[in-house]
């Protein structure tokens, strides 16, 4: 398989991975809907940002060094699960202030909304489990492994980038009912439940 070949065969891998309802997923529409446009598009930004630096761990080969310690799976397992858990028992907390239907929501910036998707990312071993398993599938023979690695990585971030791209567009559209104070309290506590849940899958999965 040459390289064109290669890049346009994960692109369609990746395609069907980055349109089934998960994690990101789940952020990005929730940062949308009740912080707005610019820190959706800081959530979009990091959680692509932790794409890329997994692309290039794999072409380096430490991502394969993950995979291979079970010690430093654990270990990053662990603390992304605690983060999911954290972050999504912070959305449940929230409570209407006095006086007011609408819940009381924490302010999140461009800057804050980065972060969050890129640590959402880094900590998950799942995605480095996943790059390690398919990259090298990808990467044709006498190709350069790193920027092998980074085209494939890009390509997965591009296609991440146009789908959180719909969702934002979506969250604006619907904006007017979707951010009634009613509904912005079950959004953030059906989110809240779902990334909880993620961050429990997480920790009791074993690889």
């Amino acid at each position: 398989m040459d390289i064109a070949g290669s890049i346009w065969s994960f692109a369609a891998v990746v395609a069907l991975l980055t349109v089934t309802p998960g994690l990101d997923t789940a952020l990005v529409l929730r940062t949308s809907l009740l912080a707005g446009r610019r820190p959706a598009w800081g959530v979009t930004l990091g959680i692509q940002l932790g794409t890329l630096t997994w692309g290039l761990l794999t072409a380096a080969g430490l991502s394969a060094l993950l995979a291979a310690s079970a010690t430093a799976y654990d270990v990053l397992r662990w603390a992304g699960a605690a983060y999911l858990v954290w972050m999504g028992l912070r959305m449940l907390a929230v409570r209407p202030r006095p006086g007011h239907d609408e819940p009381e929501h924490e302010e999140l910036r461009f800057g804050a909304g980065l972060r969050r998707g890129l640590l959402t990312n880094l900590l998950n071993p799942k995605v480095g489990a996943f790059y390690v398993a398919m990259l090298p599938q990808f990467i044709p023979e006498g190709a350069p492994h790193a920027l092998m690695g980074l085209a494939l990585a890009g390509v997965h971030a591009a296609e991440g980038v146009l789908w959180s791209a719909l969702l934002i567009l979506f969250a604006s559209w619907m904006s007017g009912f979707l951010r009634s104070p009613r509904v912005r309290r079950f959004l953030d506590r059906l989110t809240g439940v779902v990334i909880v849940g993620f961050g429990v899958r997480l920790a009791v999965s074993e690889t």
